[in-house]
């Protein structure tokens, strides 16, 4: 884990745990408003390392607040938006709701559909295989 990313105490999944307090995350979100280049917010990386640990819930929290920061059309903000819906599809799959997460499987797909190299550090066809792999378990009932 990287030193400068908190690990919340849980990963949250509605209807099985507890959410976190309102405020938890506000000081990861904080580097969004200081208009540093995306890459470098910590909330930019602890969104992706949330997604790669598990953290669905929480990666989503984070992202948002770069996704709204973001210029609208932009391929970084679709990016951005397609691994939002990605960790909702992970989640969908953690709360019994396969059929939710081919729907947002379908979103990322349609977000990513002219996108291709790497942006914002993140490859593209990564993140499609990604997809691939939630929408396999949604339909094995995982």
């Amino acid at each position: 884990m990287p030193d400068d990313i908190p690990t919340p105490p849980h990963a949250y999944v509605p209807g099985q745990n507890a959410r976190h307090p309102e405020d938890w995350f506000d000081g990861i979100k904080a580097e969004v408003a200081a208009g540093l280049p995306t890459e470098r917010t910590q909330a930019w990386r602890a969104g992706l390392w949330y997604l790669d640990k598990g953290y669905f819930w929480e990666c989503h929290e984070v992202l948002e607040a770069v996704w709204m920061a973001l210029p609208n059309p932009s391929p970084e903000r679709d990016m951005t938006q397609a691994l939002i819906q990605l960790a909702n599809a992970r989640l969908k799959l953690k709360m019994g709701k396969p059929r939710a997460t081919l729907r947002l499987c379908v979103m990322v797909q349609g977000l990513l559909d002219d996108q291709q190299g790497a942006i914002l550090g993140v490859d593209v066809d990564w993140l499609r295989s990604q997809c691939i792999v939630a929408e396999l378990e949604a339909r094995q009932g995982r």
